[in-house]
């Protein structure tokens, strides 16, 4: 337990499903007052209601983070009903894979506005309370795809580039007690690997099995691999890490 983190205020976009929603339950259970931010209402009130029943607080937003006003508005909201920003965790992403001869505009500007500038408008808006009452942690979604991945032109692009704001943002920030660093996950069980699965056309658990042979302790992520990482980088013992991209995947390549 980090008793450091009770009632410091989060904000984790895409935290409806998958590695945010692993990622918004940890921080609750630390005591974190944690706003979850997804792209359907309903799907956040669903996160939020099961964090609120197990003890904890959070709130739930309905927002397109690549939309500007939006974005403002459900940070001044969090701001208004529970105090200053300390967290934020930009988790939101998409995929819309393809090999590049068959990868349309739309693919490209989807998949860079989801991620890049969606984890800057996030940054940008939280960064100012931060910087106010200097302190902060700041922690982006990059991924093992940054190195290469086939099909995926426009997602590892998307992912390198969040490594270079990462390092960009650290240097800025850093004078100011706001720490910013990257997870990057390997092969985690999850709707999209699901998805990227039956696109493949393999089953599921198969396609699991066969990941798991090139991982160094043979076995693929969770969730809650993730989660953790990005809790502890939350919490006063990373206080002298900033900048940095923590592969998460079980072992080197």
């Amino acid at each position: 337990m980090y008793t450091d983190l009770k009632g410091r205020i989060a904000v984790v976009s895409g935290s409806a499903k998958g590695i945010g929603r692993a990622e918004a339950f940890r921080l609750a259970k630390e005591g974190v007052k944690v706003a979850v931010v997804d792209l359907i209402q309903e799907e956040a009130e669903n996160t939020a209601a099961v964090i609120q029943q197990q003890g904890g607080s959070a709130n739930a937003y309905g927002v397109d983070v690549t939309d500007l006003d939006a974005v403002t508005a459900m940070m001044e909201d969090v701001v208004y009903h529970w105090g200053p920003i300390g967290i934020l965790v930009n988790n939101a992403g998409i995929t819309r894979d393809n090999l590049l001869f068959k990868m349309t505009e739309e693919d490209w500007d989807e998949v860079m506005g989801t991620h890049l500038k969606g984890s800057f408008l996030c940054a940008r808006a939280a960064q100012k309370f931060m910087v106010e009452h200097r302190w902060g942690r700041i922690i982006n979604t990059s991924s093992t795809s940054a190195l290469g991945n086939r099909g995926q032109a426009n997602y590892s692009t998307a992912k390198a580039g969040l490594q270079g704001f990462t390092k960009t943002l650290a240097i800025e920030l850093g004078p100011f007690n706001i720490t910013v660093n990257a997870v990057a996950p390997g092969f985690i069980d999850t709707d999209m690997t699901r998805a990227t699965a039956r696109r493949i056309g393999m089953d599921p658990d198969d396609f699991k099995k066969a990941a798991a042979q090139n991982i160094a302790v043979r076995r693929v992520g969770v969730p809650e691999d993730i989660a953790n990482v990005v809790t502890f980088l939350c919490s006063e013992e990373a206080s002298f890490i900033s900048g940095e991209v923590i592969y998460v995947r079980g072992g080197p390549n």
